[in-house]
């Protein structure tokens, strides 16, 4: 029997959790979804709440999301943020360092989305 934590309401292990990759088959998936989850849910903090953001980015990059905001005013329901870098551990790294620095500022929790564009929803995410 392993130890992984389970979620506190609905009993997931927490990699199965991790593995679901939020909404990305039908929205955006947001940092304000994942610290929450992992505070709340898992009863996590500090390092092992990093090390559960961290590990779920991953998973979001690995299922092909790529960091947005929204495009209001756009368009596009998404845009592309460049500056978080290109490869997985530039994005996941410069999205942590970002969410504990502002840390105090609750509105930077929804400042950083994750969504996977789809070529058949031309207008979901901003394709270069």
């Amino acid at each position: 029997m392993t130890s992984e934590p389970r979620h506190r309401t609905y009993g997931t292990p927490m990699s199965e959790w991790i593995s679901l990759v939020g909404d990305l088959d039908r929205d955006a998936t947001g940092v304000w979804q994942l610290v929450p989850d992992g505070r709340d849910g898992f009863g996590l903090q500090g390092d092992e709440l990093i090390d559960f953001v961290r590990r779920s980015i991953h998973a979001l990059i690995d299922a092909g999301a790529v960091p947005v905001r929204g495009g209001v005013g756009t368009e596009y329901d998404w845009i592309p943020l460049r500056q978080y870098g290109t490869t997985s551990d530039e994005i996941c790294e410069a999205v942590i360092e970002e969410w504990l620095r502002e840390a105090g500022d609750p509105s930077l929790l929804y400042k950083v989305w994750f969504a996977r564009p789809d070529p058949s929803r031309p207008t979901f995410v901003k394709l270069d």
